[in-house]
């Protein structure tokens, strides 16, 4: 339980990480929560992340975020690391114990269930074959968050299938790894289409996917958020499509870390929506 009579410390470990929006989010949520404490950006090179990561009990940290390039690193050296964050392959979010400890979860498929119940109330994962597009620690997260929300057919492409076939053999469960080349193809049937890669993001190519095959009830989500309409999100609702972007998923992945830390569940309100979304806009 958080206490009242302390100032309460998190933050978010990157390289780089002042780009990112998890700042705004938390403290906004301090705030929400009437906690005195404060979310910082924490700009830790790859060769630190292991003094970085044991510097947050003497310093009076709850917990942190890890984002790019520190997922994977951060499994060696917890002292913890349960079996969610192994089977995905990352660690997302990490917790100081009250013993000085260092556990480590993920809670990256937390936030894409999250933003998809949200945004698109009637989805089910069981609705019929979703298509999920990439191999990355993204798509891992996806692929788990599909499975446990009950998906029975997952077709997984990427550019490398090496990549795709160890995923899939990591993972288990419903996941049929299809080559590049069918990946137009591949959309024929589907009820969901997952884009996990960073094709479509601000300074990126376009992702390369044909929509001709894409039923009209398929619901296609992107997880990236700059732009808030990635070049696919822009071309699924022309045609009629409901689409998803990806800052749900950053701001719901946040509440599970709460729970961790600070024992709340702070709410993902439409103002707080609203204040991301003109953070990106700005």
């Amino acid at each position: 339980m958080a206490a009242p009579d302390r100032f309460h410390m998190a933050g978010v470990m990157g390289w780089p990480v002042m780009h990112s929006r998890s700042p705004l989010m938390h403290n906004y949520w301090f705030a929400q929560q009437g906690l005195a404490g404060t979310y910082v950006p924490l700009a830790i090179a790859p060769d630190t992340l292991e003094p970085a990561l044991r510097a947050l009990h003497p310093l009076g940290f709850s917990g942190c975020n890890l984002t790019i390039p520190h997922k994977q690193e951060a499994m060696r050296i917890l002292d913890r690391v349960d079996e969610v964050a192994r089977k995905i392959g990352a660690v997302s979010c990490v917790v100081v114990e009250k013993d000085g400890s260092l556990s480590g979860t993920n809670n990256d498929w937390l936030g894409f269930l999250g933003n998809l119940k949200q945004q698109a109330l009637d989805w089910r994962a069981d609705a019929g074959p979703a298509l999920v597009i990439g191999a990355g620690g993204g798509a891992r997260a996806i692929c788990y968050a599909l499975m446990q929300d009950g998906a029975t057919d997952i077709r997984l492409v990427n550019r490398t299938a090496e990549r795709a076939e160890v995923l899939a053999a990591d993972l288990g469960g419903p996941i049929t790894v299809l080559p590049w080349e069918a990946r137009h193809d591949a959309l024929e049937g589907t009820a969901t289409v997952v884009n996990t890669t960073s094709q479509g993001m601000v300074g990126q190519a376009a992702l390369d996917l044909r929509l001709d095959a894409l039923p009209r009830f398929a619901l296609v989500s992107d997880i990236i958020y700059t732009p808030l309409a990635s070049p696919l999100l822009a071309a699924a609702a022309l045609r009629g499509n409901q689409t998803v972007n990806g800052l749900g998923m950053l701001l719901h992945q946040g509440v599970p870390a709460w729970q961790r830390w600070f024992d709340l569940t702070p709410e993902v309100t439409p103002e707080l929506q609203s204040l991301m979304e003109q953070s990106l806009t700005a």
